[in-house]
């Protein structure tokens, strides 16, 4: 039941109509007996400043952010964590009563989930990672994978200067590979992740080697539609262990959901089978 006191929080992109972060939220306040709401917003491209100025002094409690603001969230925050500033982009921003925004990025929280849910046995310190792409999902991904501890990670790109652009941001633990040079990229891998925002059937060509990774490497795609991503395919015609991004999605929630509402999203409810049934799959 929601009343006069609901705390209200919500997902903000543009668009915002695909989005599954309602499904997730309003499912979990149902479960905890919450008094809240968690809501779409969908501004024009130009109007996200807009929107955060007006809601500063806690008109609602928080915002999860989504494409394409989130680098012009953190820029709008007064505060950010080290999170946020190492993936140089905000999924979470909180308004306080006292007008003041607080930005963070869990993003990376919801990539170590999704891989801890989905192949247990996997040490991010086992072996180098490779990340396809050079975007901002890129950065925070790799931002959270050497904070996490991994040894290496190859940030893989069409455009060489891309990646080493990224690799000169995040440290001597990152380093940039061109596209063609996939093959031996991969060779001794622990994991491949997707990180770019259209799948691999955004209009290139590119086919990555999956077959030059070790048998027991983890291929992950951040993308979550469809579920089964040609990459993931790929993989699993391979013998290869597989995350999907639905899983990323949910473990990024979880921890702004404690953000939003003062209280840990309840395990009682299968949020991925109500998210799956969303999508159809």
């Amino acid at each position: 039941m929601i009343s006069g006191l609901a705390i209200v929080a919500g997902v903000v992109g543009h668009p915002v109509a695909h989005s599954l972060s309602p499904i997730l939220h309003n499912a979990w306040l149902a479960a905890a007996g919450v008094d809240g709401v968690y809501a779409p917003f969908a501004p024009a491209p130009d109007g996200f400043a807009r929107l955060v100025a007006g809601l500063r002094g806690g008109v609602i409690r928080g915002l999860n952010v989504t494409l394409p603001f989130k680098e012009q969230a953190l820029e709008l925050a007064d505060e950010a964590t080290a999170a946020a500033r190492s993936a140089a982009a905000a999924n979470v921003l909180i308004f306080e009563p006292d007008g003041r925004v607080l930005a963070d990025n869990t993003d990376g929280v919801g990539l170590l989930a999704a891989f801890s849910r989905q192949t247990p046995n996997w040490r991010v310190t086992s072996g180098p990672i490779a990340l396809l792409g050079a975007g901002g999902a890129a950065r925070g991904a790799a931002a959270a994978l050497i904070a996490a501890g991994a040894p290496e990670v190859r940030v893989i790109n069409r455009t060489l200067s891309r990646a080493e652009g990224l690799a000169a941001a995040l440290g001597d633990r990152v380093t940039g590979w061109a596209q063609v040079d996939s093959a031996q990229a991969f060779a001794d891998v622990s994991a491949v992740i997707n990180a770019t925002s259209a799948g691999l059937t955004g209009g290139e060509a590119f086919e990555p080697p999956l077959a030059a990774t070790p048998a027991g490497a983890v291929v992950m795609d951040m993308v979550y539609k469809p579920l089964e991503t040609p990459l993931l395919a790929m993989a699993r015609s391979l013998g290869r262990p597989t995350v999907d991004g639905l899983e990323m999605l949910i473990g990024q929630a979880r921890p702004a959901f404690s953000a939003f509402y003062g209280c840990p999203a309840p395990s009682g409810v299968d949020v991925r089978a109500l998210a799956l049934a969303a999508l159809g799959a």
